[in-house]
């Protein structure tokens, strides 16, 4: 404030009038080569500043206002100070550790505004500074150029914003609307002529609503089918459960890649015995390495997984021969609760065929007689499972007797049956 030459704005009106003459004059010259130049930008910016009670603008908010950089807002300020616009006040503090001040101006009207216009100005005060003297009187022939420069002030300028899919081709002159009445150059209810013959619809057309088509699946990219067969493999191999998916999904991007199934990497895998390990992964790649060299086609991997699910009937057939003979081999391995279980089973087949059947009419349940089970009352079903669960040999009894696996897991359950096979020990042979 010490330095300027001009006078400080009375008002935001007078300030913004002389940010229109210099705007307009073409006397200001930027001092850099760089950045932007006068122009909109900045006359928003000024009008923004005005609108202040203390000028102190801020960077960010001025930024955000306006829909422009930091950077762009720092160059205008720059601007506005070159051409005698704005003055420090006190200039903002930015030391670290202390507290940041940001920077006060003031709003001048440059003295060559008043040499230009013809406005006189005097200082009440004589031992006031230069700067606050006022405006007593302006010329003659500045009183049009001051009301030109009156009317840009008073109209706020807005920044430009640009619409998409507007149709420029519309008539925009008449509008006709509840929040805007105007006038148009015609009728607001259009012709009244009736349309020909020609032009009526045939009712041929296709609904402007077309009836919704189921969604399709998705079809899975090449990272898609990877983390699929990983989550797979996570859920059907058990020595992987521990193990992330990503990494799975990495370490058999090859396999998933070329298109194999989980059966067919489990098949691959049962080639060697599946040892202990601290990182799953690890074995994983190590057991996958050149396995598609090795099956490179589709024919190959179906008969490979073929002959792994016909190991797999023959090692579990083996296995429930295996438990019987140990079963019956071994007459000193008692379980508890052996003789009450075998008296509850009597008992229930007993009622069984007293309620369901002739009298001596045995209780079979086959292959070709599957809703002979679903005939069996819902308690006498629940006795022979408590039994079973007590003394497991009565599955083994029913498996020997020739009824089907399948009917034994019907009437036992997949659980207890499974669960059974997996608890009873190995031969020792």
């Amino acid at each position: 404030m010490s330095t300027t030459t001009g006078r400080i704005a009375p008002e935001a009106y007078s300030w913004m009038q002389s940010v229109h003459w210099v705007g307009g004059s073409g006397l200001y010259t930027p001092s850099q080569t760089h950045g932007p130049k006068w122009g909109p930008t900045t006359i928003l910016i000024a009008q923004e500043i005005s609108a202040l009670a203390e000028c102190r603008p801020s960077i960010d908010y001025l930024a955000r206002k306006l829909g422009v950089s930091p950077r762009t807002v720092k160059y205008h300020l720059a601007i506005l100070r070159e051409a005698g616009l704005l003055v420090y006040r006190s200039k903002g503090t930015r030391i670290a550790g202390r507290v940041r001040l940001a920077s006060v101006y003031e709003r001048v009207i440059p003295v060559q505004f008043d040499a230009a216009l013809g406005i006189r100005t005097v200082l009440r005060d004589e031992a006031a500074p230069a700067h606050t003297r006022v405006a007593v009187g302006i010329a003659e022939e500045g009183r049009k150029a001051i009301g030109d420069l009156a009317r840009k002030a008073a109209r706020k300028i807005r920044r430009k914003r640009t619409k998409r899919g507007v149709d420029k081709s519309v008539d925009r002159g008449g509008r006709c609307t509840p929040m805007q009445v105007g006038t148009s150059a015609g009728s607001p209810t259009g012709s009244l002529s009736l349309p020909s013959e020609e032009e009526l619809a045939s009712g041929k057309k296709p609904s402007p609503t077309p009836k919704q088509q189921k969604p399709t699946a998705r079809k899975l990219n090449t990272v898609g089918r990877r983390y699929q067969l990983a989550r797979e493999l996570v859920t059907e191999v058990p020595w992987l459960a521990n193990a992330a998916v990503p990494r799975i999904a990495w370490v058999a991007r090859h396999v998933a890649d070329a298109g194999w199934t989980v059966d067919e990497v489990r098949a691959f895998l049962a080639l060697a015995e599946a040892p202990s390990a601290r990182r799953p992964s690890a074995l994983l790649a190590h057991r996958l390495k050149g396995a598609v060299q090795l099956w490179a086609t589709a024919q190959q991997r179906a008969t490979a997984v073929e002959g792994w699910h016909r190991a797999e009937e023959t090692a579990r057939k083996a296995r429930i021969a295996a438990v019987r003979q140990q079963r019956e081999t071994d007459a000193e391995v008692q379980l508890p609760q052996s003789r009450a279980a075998q008296n509850a089973l009597a008992a229930a087949v007993t009622a069984v065929e007293a309620a369901a059947f002739a009298p001596g009419e045995a209780v079979v349940v086959g292959a070709d007689d599957e809703q002979r089970i679903e005939d069996l009352p819902r308690d006498v079903v629940l006795s022979l499972r408590a039994a079973a669960q007590a003394d497991p040999g009565l599955i083994f009894a029913a498996l020997d007797s020739g009824m089907p696996e399948r009917d034994v897991r019907r009437l036992y359950t997949n659980w207890l049956v499974d669960q059974t096979l997996r608890n009873t020990p190995a031969p020792a042979f």
